[in-house]
Order: C-alpha cells, then structure tokens, then sequence
C-alpha cells in the first residue's frame, strides 16, 4: 500500500493534470475564437454602408421581468424604447414587485389599463392586469402575481405578438443598434432558434439619457474583476462554442429567439434557478432528438450594458445561483450526454461543462487544500509547492492576458492607454486570490445542489446605475 508521500505525489499529479486540462481547453476555446472573431471583424466595416436589411427585419418583442427593480426600471426602458429597429414592442413583466416598481412605469410612461386578451400558451402565475402606454404605442405591462423569472418570461412570451422575442434583464441596457446587430443570424440563416450577445458591464461608466455616452472602468475591484471575467466568458468563450454549433449558455440577460421553437419545447422552466441555460441545452437536446436542423449562434458585436456586484454578499449569492444553475440545466437534460446523434454539443461541450464547470470546484478546492496540508506536514518540499502554484495561477493569468489582448485587438472598448493597464494588472491579480474566492462560492453552490436544499436568489444589492 502506498505511503502517505506516494499518495500526496499521485494527488498533485492528478490535480496538475486537471488544471493543465482545463486551462488547456479554454485556451484552445480562445484560440477557436480568434480565428471566428477574424472572420466576424471582416464584415463589421459593412455597418457603415446602407443596412440591406432596413425595414424588413422581423418584428421583435423585447421581454424585460422585473421584480422590485424600481430603481432603475425607467432608465432600462427609456433606454429600450430608443432601439434602432425597424418595428419592436417593449413587454415589461411586473412579477408581483412590493417597491414601487409598477407605480414608477406607471408615473413615467402614462399607464393605463386596457382590457387584452390573454393567450396562456405557456402556464403562469395569473395576471393582475394589463397596460398600455398613451405615450409610447409599442409599450406594455403585465402585471402578475410573483412566480420567479422563468413563470414571468413565459408570461411575456403568451403575450408577445412577434415571432422572436429577446429577453433583457431589468437592470440592463442595450446600445441602439444591439438588436439589429443580433438579429441578423435570423436572417442569413433560416435555421436559427436562438442567438446571444455580448454582457458588458456598465459600473463606472458615463450614461445620460438611457444611453451610454462613454466606457470607463469602475473604481470598485470587485467590478474590476469581472470585467476580466466577462471578457473571457463572452466574448472568446462562447465564441469558441459557436464554431462547433455546441453553444451551451446565452446569457438570460440578452438573448433572442424564435418563438414558436421555445413554445415547442415548453418555455422556460420555473423549477431551476438557471432557467436561460436550461433552456438552450433544452433546445440542444430536443431539436437534436427530432433530427432537425438548428443553429445556436453567439455575436460579439452586440452589446447589453449591465450592474455587476460591488460587495462580496450579492457576488457570492449570484455565483451560488449560477452554479446550482448549471448543474440544474445538466442534470435535466443528461440524455444529450454523449449520446448518439447529440453532435458536438452532447459530445464535446457537455462532458466539458460537466466535468471542468459543474464539477470543476470540486477538484479545485481540493486540489489547494490537500496541496497546502502536504507542505505544513513536511510531504511537500518547496520547490514542488511553488510549482503547483505556478502552474495552477500561471495558467488562469495566461488565458486572462490573452483575452484581454484578443479585446484590445478587436473591439477596443476602453480606449484609454491607462484603462488597458488597469485592465492588464486586473487579469493578473485576480489569479492571486479572487479567482480562489469564486472557486470556494462555486463550491458551496454545487454542495448545496447536491444537497437538494432550497434555492434561494438571496438578497440583490441593486446600485441604481442604469436609472433615469
């Protein structure tokens, strides 16, 4: 039987090769990314020429659930309602709030009640009423009783009159030209089901009038932090997942689809609380079973400008959520696991997100602990210890700078030469202790999954920057 020195040499071995894989496939992700984003950047020069799709875009409903954001509801929609596209409407979905929220869309668009029939297509809980804006023609509220995210956007999308509906969070922005910019994977390709844009976050920057005048960086670390997280999951990531038609995850945030296919496949589930990932390993699953045809795309250009959280309270809530969220969005839908006919998403991408993602925490936390317990009882030298971590850190700093380069490169968003340095020291610093903090959130997100204990959203410290 091995010695406990033999046992801790195969541990490290194992954990090293879990970090070398891992870091290894996101690298190759963002090296899948570079090559699609060189093809993308090819015709953005385009959009300055006469928009060949003007007036004949298919109309677009835009569904925004809100529950208590009445701090920055208004600002979200005055934003909304200034899309450049060609015919839209605005749904806002009023999940029995308790702050105000009705009360302040009331107040700022001159709502009034107006007798519409309701089509449940898809179950929710029941509606209080409907309102029209007498301001703003393409303008609606749905008021309802609470039921979660999920029950309030099948709510929006029984009452969306359009074929492609686009979920946007209440706490967000969209630039103008965001949705005519995600809508055109619809038009080039009639097998289009659903399509993703970029999440960026807007704390620290300029806004007047429900737009974005100027991108800064925050002054808060925390915030600083996930802008170098956002960039490796938007924009290289999920690039390098559309290569393959193995896209797993649109953010919930802003994403479009096709109507009619999500009401086949029976909306949005209300008993998970990652209801926009469920969903699209759904589709995935669903449409791969029936032998048809589809596309889950993923456009960088496109942009939602959202909150990020500034405290250590909301971040850890939201990355428990998330967690349980994806190993929910797995479980429900295990058959597309390696199974014949699931194509790259069932053969690749998930046994990716399953092991590295879902179960990923778990070796990391492990990997640390049983790394540092080794060198303080003298079965790990120093050199072997330095080594782990150089690895281990190493790799996550590597593919932080690279994504960082692979923006600067492209859309160049914070313009400034001292942002790009900020920026530069965020993606190395965050390998030195945040990254390990996330980990320990993914961890009890996954335990408490595993659990079966009661998700909870827990309490979302809203800083009101996206307002009138």
């Amino acid at each position: 039987m091995p010695d406990a020195a033999a046992l801790v040499q195969y541990a490290e071995w194992f954990f090293l090769a879990y970090f070398f894989c891992v870091n290894g496939g996101y690298l190759l992700l963002v090296i899948l990314a570079f090559f699609r984003l060189a093809d993308y950047m090819g015709t953005v020069e385009f959009a300055a020429l006469p928009h060949i799709y003007t007036e004949l875009e298919p109309p677009v409903t835009v569904l925004v659930p809100a529950y208590n954001e009445a701090a920055s509801i208004v600002g979200s929609i005055r934003s909304l309602l200034q899309l450049r596209y060609s015919e839209f409407e605005v749904v806002v979905i009023n999940d029995g709030s308790n702050d105000g929220t009705l009360k302040a869309l009331q107040e700022a668009f001159t709502l009034r009640e107006f007798p519409e029939a309701y089509r449940a297509r898809l179950s929710n809980q029941p509606v209080r009423g409907v309102y029209l804006s007498a301001n703003h023609h393409n303008l609606r509220v749905i008021d309802k009783e609470n039921g979660g995210k999920a029950d309030a956007l099948n709510a929006g999308i029984n009452a969306a009159r359009y074929p492609l509906f686009c979920s946007v969070d209440a706490d967000s922005m969209l630039q103008p030209e965001s949705l005519r910019m995600l809508v055109q994977p619809f038009l080039t390709d009639p097998h289009t089901v659903a399509c993703g844009g970029t999440v960026r976050l807007v704390n620290g920057c300029e806004l007047s009038g429900g737009v974005l005048r100027r991108a800064k960086l925050p002054k808060n670390p925390l915030a600083l932090f996930q802008i170098v997280e956002y960039l490796r999951a938007f924009l290289f990531g999920r690039l390098g997942w559309v290569s393959m038609n193995a896209l797993l995850v649109i953010s919930g945030a802003f994403g479009l689809f096709h109507k009619e296919t999500v009401v086949g496949v029976g909306g949005y589930r209300a008993d998970t609380v990652g209801e926009d990932m469920e969903l699209v390993v759904r589709l995935h699953r669903t449409l791969r079973k029936a032998g048809k045809p589809y596309r889950i795309t993923f456009l960088p250009d496109p942009v939602c400008w959202t909150e990020a959280p500034e405290d250590f309270a909301t971040l850890k809530a939201q990355r428990i959520r998330w967690q349980r969220g994806l190993g929910e969005s797995l479980l429900m839908n295990r058959s597309l696991f390696c199974q014949r006919g699931s194509g790259l998403a069932g053969w690749v991408a998930f046994p990716f997100f399953l092991f590295f993602e879902w179960w990923g925490p778990i070796f990391e936390v492990f990997g640390y602990g049983v790394t540092i317990w080794a060198y303080f009882q003298g079965l790990l030298n120093f050199q072997a210890l330095l080594f782990f971590f150089a690895v281990a850190v190493g790799l996550g700093m590597l593919l932080s700078v690279s994504s960082l380069f692979l923006e600067e490169r492209s859309f160049h968003v914070y313009t400034r030469f001292r942002q790009l340095l900020a920026l530069l020291a965020a993606s190395v610093v965050e390998n030195l202790g945040y990254r390990q903090i996330i980990t320990l959130f993914r961890f009890q997100g996954l335990m408490q999954g595993l659990a079966k204990t009661h998700a909870q959203w827990g309490k979302m410290h809203r800083l009101g920057t996206v307002r009138e």
